[in-house]
């Protein structure tokens, strides 16, 4: 009989005393936190794939709970795969699916589009291009990290990975190495050996074992709020439609994992770090990257068209006020909702590090060490 894990993560919320009253969503620092996430997606990493579509907003939430001095930096993920032989060998089998982003609804359309196929596994390959690919920070403030994850031979390729990994070190970036196998096969095979050269972790997990939700009295409630909170979006301009829809298909990809995934998820949106400036009228104008009354009137939400500056201004104003309230209606039963969880992770056995865990437990303890906080509850 499989192990089980938990899917969960402490979803650190501020708490919501009163209906009228609206908590303060604390805004973005100049600070980054940076992670790049390598997948194996040769054929026996269904699994991986799998475990990382359950916890990726678990992971999410628990970067927005990092702090440093008082603020939440901006976060911004980027996902590879590699291994997968319908990709080019000229490219090591590698794929950029997206660049460093804030766009956490693309991401999740990239996780959930992922497909495995058999191939070889270049792991100093993949590091290398992601190194030389993405926009990294040079501020040493900045936290900086690589999760790559797969099962075989970590030496494989041309590229050297003991000096790929150097190179990551000696510019902060932090890799951090997730075996799906065997700890002491990990080790044989240079897991271990690339996260020790880079500054980073080693872990392993079975990338096989079934993941437990644990629903909660909650979960129906927070939802419900997240089904009006995507009615105060309006998407304007050339990606309105589509960035919209999208948000809504994300939302139900969530929720073919779990309800418990889909909460997590809600729970993000509730959040500064779920920004969505690109296309999101409200989110537009709070950025100042754009006013109501320069956007030419076919590429305003239908709502917004056939009004007044000050009427198009006064609606802005009403929807961002409901948005505010549903996001701290969110804020509020999450605080109940976690103290249900950790009551009823009491009652369970510990379980092996998943892919969740393993890169939640990592994240905290560097950002800690280069003066990061994690928000209390």
């Amino acid at each position: 009989m499989k192990n089980v894990i938990l899917s969960l993560s402490s979803s650190i919320i501020v708490a919501f005393t009163g209906l009228a009253q609206i908590t303060p969503i604390i805004q973005p620092s100049p600070r980054k936190v940076q992670v790049a996430i390598l997948f194996d997606t040769s054929n026996s990493m269904d699994g991986l794939i799998d475990q990382a579509k359950t916890r990726i907003w678990s992971i999410i939430n628990e970067l927005s709970a990092l702090r440093y001095q008082g603020q939440m930096p901006s976060i911004e993920i980027a996902l590879y795969d590699y291994g997968n032989s319908s990709l080019s060998l000229d490219n090591n089998y590698i794929r950029l699916q997206t660049a460093l982003t804030t766009d956490l609804d693309l991401i999740s359309e990239k996780l959930f589009g992922l497909t495995t196929n058999g191939g070889d596994e270049y792991c100093g390959a993949v590091i290398q291009k992601s190194m030389q690919e993405l926009g990294w920070s040079t501020n040493p403030l900045d936290l900086k990290m690589i999760y790559i994850a797969g099962n075989e031979p970590f030496n494989q390729g041309s590229i050297a990975y003991n000096e790929v990994c150097k190179t990551a070190g000696s510019r902060s970036i932090f890799v951090n190495t997730i075996y799906c196998g065997n700890y002491d096969q990990g080790i044989r095979e240079f897991w271990k050996d690339c996260a020790t050269i880079a500054g980073g972790d080693y872990f392993n997990i079975d990338a096989n074992k079934q993941v437990v939700h644990i629903d909660t009295p909650y979960d129906t409630q927070i939802n419900s709020y997240n089904d009006s909170l995507n009615k105060t979006y309006y998407g304007y301009g050339s990606l309105g439609v589509s960035k919209k829809s999208n948000q809504l298909m994300q939302d139900m990809n969530a929720q073919s994992e779990a309800i418990s995934v889909k909460t997590e998820r809600a729970i993000v949106k509730s959040k500064a770090s779920y920004t969505n400036s690109s296309w999101d009228l409200i989110d537009a104008v709070d950025e100042g990257k754009v006013g109501v009354a320069s956007i030419p009137e076919a590429q305003l939400p239908a709502e917004f068209q056939g009004k007044t500056d000050e009427e198009k201004n006064a609606l802005l104003d009403a929807k961002r006020k409901d948005r505010e309230a549903y996001q701290n209606k969110i804020n509020e039963l999450a605080v109940e909702r976690q103290k249900y969880i950790d009551e009823e992770m009491k009652k369970l056995p510990e379980g092996q590090d998943d892919f969740g865990s393993a890169v939640n437990a990592s994240l905290l303890k560097k950002a800690t060490q280069i003066g990061y906080e994690k928000e209390k509850r």
